[in-house]
């Protein structure tokens, strides 16, 4: 897929609502060595050095794969390509595959199988409902779908990037679909957008659409963290933004423009920003500070080494765009809009982790958590989640840590904050408890059913020292287990049992929901049935998710 952006803010519908990505990898490519005294001032991302190689370590999972097709509802026409392998301590493996059937790529077809300590098998995470079975020669032109994608443009659309053919899955069956990208700008008409629209190849119908919205220690003294110690390195007598201890993780200057240029900025004492929106030294330093805590908390917690897991850390674009009320994960690289006049940088720490971890999302699950409908409100909920980790983990008492999303850019000019997980419907938006119709609303607002689950899971219901969380209908209270382990529990269901068509309720298939795979999750780190186990299945039914649990 092209590279996707997840957009801080919902601006179709209003100004209160979070968001990031696809599978593009992240590097910077800078122009000279630092011992030579110069480097270019233009930021470059080599966005495809391509997927690592099948180890051999994951040649019997392959063969168990084969063994065990019936269980991924494989058709004779699907072949299976490797993503990723996730060994644990024990010896389990766990194997990522990207499915295509007759040549054509399966949006949804994505599978992961799990082996135990033995290498035995142990079943595998899939969201095909049956085998595929369907014609693959289009009844519609490419022509044809490219109108229909316009059609669905809702901004101003500024150009068109290519069409493939696909299997579109998602929803466990299959249907021939053009996959059409339009690239424009909202209908805030300042926020970019890469909108993804797919047509069925047989009627013509638009049937889904999407949009895509990493020494020496310097000092910097940021809008929101106040005063910090950031990694800079020392090119000549200038300083820049440059994290050598972090896979030379970057941060640059697009002086309100939308693209083009993003310039390296420089200092010769080495100290940053003065906490003031109108040095564009500020909200850089804020940008390096929020990238440098989630490197930081990811390598701690769970070993991951950048956002792609390869050591090389991310780019953060500052002053994007004119007046430009969002953030964004781009594919590649995180985006930073100054807000209102131009006064109210989006560089929060919980939005930068937020955005960072759209790219965590995207380099873990093929085809990324589908960012329409519940799977994307998993996707907007596992940044909300980690964002809010982050600052939590950062301890910095300029920005306490809360259960609050962006409290500290007054989005809504009355001081209250874009979300609240403890209570999500707090914002009149958002989805507290799930509902049928949680399908249907923006991925910013149906993230809230993940965000009070995560609550309630790692705080408790009812009155806490973060809020007061409600429970839905007649549900049994649920007494927290605590921030770390919540964290654990999501992050292993994320990385190695989420796939891109995941959701909160499947009747049809109610393996493929989070509630199963968190419960794995759990099983896997606390032991099935254990006290946090059982934690995990009241705290799903506390937001109205029930599921066939394995009986404790």
């Amino acid at each position: 897929m092209s590279n996707v952006r997840r957009a801080l803010i919902a601006v179709a519908v209003s100004a209160v609502a979070l968001a990031g990505c696809d599978n593009a990898p992240t590097s910077v490519n800078h122009a000279a060595d630092a011992s030579a005294g110069a480097e270019s001032d233009t930021v470059e991302v080599d966005a495809s050095p391509g997927p690592e190689p099948e180890p051999a370590a994951a040649a019997p999972v392959r063969k168990l794969l084969d063994a065990h097709l019936p269980d991924v509802k494989a058709a004779p026409e699907d072949r299976f390509g490797y993503f990723a392998f996730k060994p644990d301590a024990d010896g389990s493996k766990h194997v990522r595959y990207t499915r295509t059937y007759h040549g054509l790529p399966v949006f949804g077809g994505d599978i992961i199988v799990h082996t135990g300590p033995s290498g035995a098998y142990k079943g595998s995470s899939n969201g095909l409902l049956q085998p595929l079975k369907l014609d693959t020669v289009p009844k519609v032109s490419a022509q044809e779908a490219l109108v229909q994608a316009k059609g669905a443009f809702l901004g101003t659309a500024r150009q068109t990037q290519g069409q493939r053919l696909l299997v579109e899955a998602s929803t466990g069956t299959g249907r021939l679909a053009w996959e059409s990208v339009v690239v424009g700008t909202q209908q805030d008409g300042r926020t970019p957008s890469r909108l993804h629209v797919l047509t069925d190849a047989h009627s013509g119908t638009v049937i889904g659409k999407w949009d895509e919205i990493e020494t020496v220690t310097g000092t910097g003294h940021g809008l929101y963290s106040g005063q910090v110690g950031i990694e800079t390195q020392k090119f000549g007598n200038q300083y820049r933004l440059i994290d050598t201890t972090r896979g030379r993780a970057s941060v640059c200057d697009m002086k309100h423009t939308d693209n083009g240029t993003c310039t390296q900025l420089s200092d010769a004492d080495n100290t940053w920003g003065d906490g003031k929106a109108d040095d564009p030294q500020s909200a850089a330093v804020d940008a390096a500070y929020g990238a440098q805590l989630t490197y930081d908390y990811y390598l701690k917690f769970f070993g991951r080494k950048g956002v792609a897991n390869n050591g090389r850390g991310a780019v953060s674009r500052v002053h994007v765009g004119d007046r430009l009320e969002n953030a964004y994960w781009d594919g590649k690289q995180m985006n930073y809009g100054d807000g209102r006049d131009n006064a109210h940088p989006f560089v929060e720490l919980d939005v930068a982790a937020h955005e960072m971890t759209h790219g965590i999302t995207q380099y873990s699950v093929p085809n990324d958590l589908t960012y329409a409908g519940e799977s994307g409100g998993l996707n907007e909920a596992t940044s909300d989640i980690f964002g809010t980790m982050v600052e939590f983990y950062a301890n910095n008492p300029a920005d306490p840590g809360d259960y609050d999303i962006a409290e500290r850019l007054d989005l809504n000019g009355n001081g209250t904050p874009l979300r609240y997980m403890y209570n999500p419907s707090l914002d009149g938006y958002s989805h507290g408890c799930w509902s049928a119709s949680t399908k249907d609303v923006d991925v910013h607002y149906s993230s809230g059913v993940a965000n009070h689950f995560f609550f309630d899971l790692a705080e408790g219901t009812g009155t806490t020292q973060h809020g007061t969380s409600p429970v839905c209908g007649n549900a049994r209270a649920v007494t927290g287990i605590g921030r770390d382990k919540a964290a654990a529990i999501w992050y292993r269901a994320l990385d190695v049992y989420f796939t891109s068509s995941t959701s909160y309720v499947n009747d049809a298939n109610p393996g493929n929901t989070a509630r199963a795979y968190t419960l794995s999750a759990a099983a896997d780190l606390y032991g099935q049935c254990a006290a946090e186990y059982q934690a995990v299945r009241r705290a799903w039914s506390a937001v109205n998710v029930a599921g066939p649990d394995a009986a404790c």
